[in-house]
């Protein structure tokens, strides 16, 4: 299901300038090489995950679901003097395209990528997050945000991909692994009571959500 007008979107990132210029080649080459290529952040949230983080001024960023890199540069570009972007990914393949790409970038220095699986290395990081995103396995979402939530600093923002999934969470029954654990995803996090959350009808839906 589309979501945004195919005309509205190409409106939108015509009048939209956010997203950082330099990372247009890396962009359209995961489209035109990679087989999962929708997996990536489109440009347009690309920015939006920029300004967030701009506004933000994270010290520290936590980010579940590295894919090649795009939206971690993204992220990257709101970070602190001295700050640093933690990125897991789970598939080596992709974690190497993502390394190559943040060796040539002006935040290499910055970035530190943990390659494996996410639930065993969040709690291996010591650091208190001021910005986290969320973008991995649906299934997993539940456990990453309880594992990230007791880490997250007091005024830190944690942002959620993929909550509308495709529509599918709109059917009358829902269908899908995925698409059920968004669901299941969406309904706990109306339920916790110790933040609060609002979605945007961003691509595929991006949930922001901040203590209370």
């Amino acid at each position: 299901m589309e979501f945004i007008n195919p005309i509205a979107n190409s409106y939108i990132e015509q009048f939209s300038e956010a997203t950082p210029s330099y990372l247009r080649a890396m962009y359209e080459d995961t489209i035109a090489r990679h087989p999962h290529a929708h997996l990536q952040s489109n440009w347009h949230q690309g920015g939006i995950l920029s300004m967030l983080s701009k506004l933000s001024a994270p010290h520290y960023i936590l980010e579940i679901g590295t894919f090649t890199g795009f939206s971690s540069l993204c992220l990257a570009e709101g970070l602190s003097q001295n700050g640093e972007l933690h990125t897991i990914e789970l598939r080596e393949d992709d974690a190497n395209n993502a390394k190559a790409y943040f060796d040539k970038s002006p935040h290499a220095n910055k970035i530190k990528l943990h390659v494996g699986d996410a639930k065993n290395i969040i709690p291996t990081l010591t650091h208190n997050w001021d910005l986290v995103f969320i973008d991995a396995d649906k299934t997993g979402y539940i456990e990453y945000y309880n594992l990230v939530l007791p880490m997250l600093n007091p005024k830190g923002l944690i942002i959620v991909d993929n909550v509308l999934f495709h529509g599918d969470v709109l059917e009358e029954k829902i269908n899908g692994k995925s698409a059920k654990a968004i669901q299941a995803f969406n309904e706990y996090l109306l339920n916790d009571k110790s933040t609060e959350q609002t979605i945007l009808t961003v691509r595929d839906g991006l949930t922001l959500i901040r203590k209370k």
